[in-house]
């Protein structure tokens, strides 16, 4: 591993299986001998986590696309400052659910035309994209059955329908054009083991390189 460790995130529409695939290679990483650090976002610090509650609970319509964006980036540059950085300056994996092309997505995008916003706060406030991205593609009612099905609490952005969810997916597979560079889709809408298969592989000649 180099000194400055790896930054990977996973990206996808709720319900696609992301969280699951982040675990699945945090252990299999683990299990070849790698120094894993796998988190979320929002979260992944305890301030970011109390962010997290204010804007996955409530109402659809608690806060607006802006506010939520403000909340999203204080949330991240905690996250960034206490557990990411550091993670990344010790030579660890840092994997994270969700990172900053959701944001791009949610409030970019789909909850409001705020794109250039979500990149400028993002160059001023982070100033860090992932070294690999790995987007987990997923039918939107499928993945929406999906994540409606775990009957959690954390259901605010579901609860906005299948319209969101599409927009959300039309939205990532533009980002993993626009971030070819980084971006690496895979198919969610096959076994769970079958999917694990190729994000490992896809990891493995990542680390390679």
């Amino acid at each position: 591993m180099t000194a400055q460790g790896h930054f990977l995130s996973f990206e996808g529409i709720d319900g696609s299986g992301k969280s699951t695939q982040a675990r699945l290679l945090a252990d299999h990483l683990r299990a070849t001998g790698h120094d894993v650090v796998l988190t979320r976002e929002p979260g992944g610090s305890p301030g970011a986590e109390e962010i997290r509650a204010l804007v996955l609970q409530g109402d659809p319509d608690r806060w607006s696309a802006e506010t939520e964006l403000l909340l999203f980036t204080a949330a991240r540059r905690d996250h960034m400052e206490r557990l990411i950085a550091p993670s990344l300056a010790a030579g660890k994996i840092v994997i994270c659910d969700r990172f900053a092309d959701s944001t791009r997505m949610y409030q970019g995008l789909s909850r409001g035309d705020l794109r250039g916003t979500v990149d400028a706060l993002h160059d001023l406030m982070i100033g860090r994209e992932p070294d690999l991205t790995i987007l987990i593609d997923m039918d939107p009612a499928q993945g929406l059955a999906r994540a409606k099905g775990r009957q959690g609490a954390e259901e605010r952005f579901e609860d906005f329908g299948t319209d969101l969810q599409a927009a959300m997916r039309t939205g990532f597979l533009s980002l993993a054009k626009e971030f070819a560079s980084r971006f690496h889709v895979i198919d969610g809408a096959r076994a769970v083991e079958d999917v694990a298969a190729d994000v490992t592989a896809t990891v493995t000649d990542y680390l390679a390189s």
